[in-house]
């Protein structure tokens, strides 16, 4: 369940205005909430580190609602997507394009699984037969030095069954290059969450009204509200020159990490 920005953007406001600090409009608000979602997205990599170590050592609380390791899995969910490349003739790469604007499209941020489906009875390149049965299978990934390598030995050559790729960057985007080549290609891929924006109309006083068709919520799971506004506070401290606010929001904010790592 994602989290409403309009939620997030009342809360912020009442806390600044309740002590008379100040004001922030909604197009700074939009780019601070841009960057907090951002960072709290990033810190899952490294929290999900340092928990699976301590799972590791044994240390880590295995109940089936306090397990940190699996509720920082759980919150990268949302942002899992298997995605359809599609492949090009002239560059020789599969790509993932938005050629229409697609206000779904995903903006890839790591690349899991690879899978390569064969449905062909040929297979070319090689200058020696290869098994050609028909199948699905997961894709290595490997540096284009060793892809250069690997595919021009007899004895490592990938095949049907242990395919190869590497990724570049083609014409701006993400490209794989994958052999032997497969008929379709699956990616399973963390994307980056979606910008939020908190929209508005115009009032007859010129106040800003939120519109709730223009506006684009938070894609973090519910529980990181009050992270989000926390975050979003520190930086507002910042914009009205208010220490005070920083020091009171960094705090809250180390409090309640200190709290969810120990």
């Amino acid at each position: 369940m994602a989290v409403n920005i309009n939620t997030v953007y009342q809360t912020v406001l009442y806390i600044l205005n309740k002590e008379q600090r100040g004001y922030i409009t909604p197009s700074e608000f939009n780019s601070l909430a841009t960057q907090v979602q951002d960072e709290i997205f990033q810190s899952y990599f490294p929290d999900g580190n340092q928990v699976n170590r301590q799972n590791q050592n044994n240390t880590q609380n295995d109940t089936e609602f306090f397990n940190i390791f699996k509720n920082i899995d759980y919150k990268l969910y949302p942002f899992e997507n298997e995605l359809t490349f599609t492949y090009s003739v002239n560059s020789s790469y599969w790509q993932y394009l938005n050629p229409n604007n697609d206000p779904n499209f995903k903006t890839i941020y790591l690349i899991g699984d690879i899978i390569s489906n064969y449905d062909s009875d040929s297979v070319t390149g090689l200058p020696f037969s290869v098994n050609t049965t028909a199948q699905s299978s997961i894709t290595q990934l490997a540096s284009k030095s060793d892809y250069n390598k690997i595919i021009r030995s007899k004895l490592t050559a990938p095949t049907r069954q242990y395919p190869l790729c590497f990724k570049t960057n083609f014409t701006n985007a993400l490209a794989l290059k994958v052999f032997p080549l497969p008929d379709s290609l699956l990616v399973n891929c963390l994307a980056r969450p979606s910008l939020p924006i908190w929209g508005f109309e115009p009032g007859a006083l010129g106040q800003y009204l939120y519109s709730p068709s223009s506006s684009v919520n938070f894609e973090l799971d519910v529980s990181e509200q009050n992270n989000i506004v926390i975050n979003i506070l520190k930086y507002c401290g910042i914009i009205v020159n208010d220490p005070t606010i920083i020091q009171a929001a960094a705090q809250e904010a180390q409090q309640t990490s200190i709290n969810e790592k120990s």
